[in-house]
């Protein structure tokens, strides 16, 4: 695994990982089986969702909240706020639904 931005973040960062690679092995194995219909998927993701929550939530907000404090420390965050002004995030296209 990489280091973090900044070195005080990367036991952080190395925490998280552990625990999203954990957490998305046991999220993959049984998606499979987890899609037999909407209602099936829906209730599935929820509580894939809040076992997230529950066990790498905590984690990576204190991870996330290290690097944030690391790029502004950097002056790195005008050109973020640059960056997304100038090539913004925007929803996907919608996916037509199978008639």
């Amino acid at each position: 695994m990489a280091h973090s931005l900044e070195q005080s973040c990367t036991a952080l960062k190395l925490e998280y990982d552990s625990c999203f690679n954990s957490w998305f092995e046991g999220y993959l194995e049984p998606a499979v089986s987890a899609s037999a219909s909407p209602e099936t998927r829906t209730k599935y993701s929820k509580e894939k969702a809040d076992e997230y929550e529950r066990k790498c939530g905590k984690i990576w907000a204190s991870y996330r909240d290290c690097v944030r404090k690391a790029v502004k420390e950097k002056g790195l965050d005008g050109l973020l706020d640059q960056a997304r002004q100038e090539n913004p995030l925007k929803e996907p296209p919608q996916m037509p639904r199978p008639s």
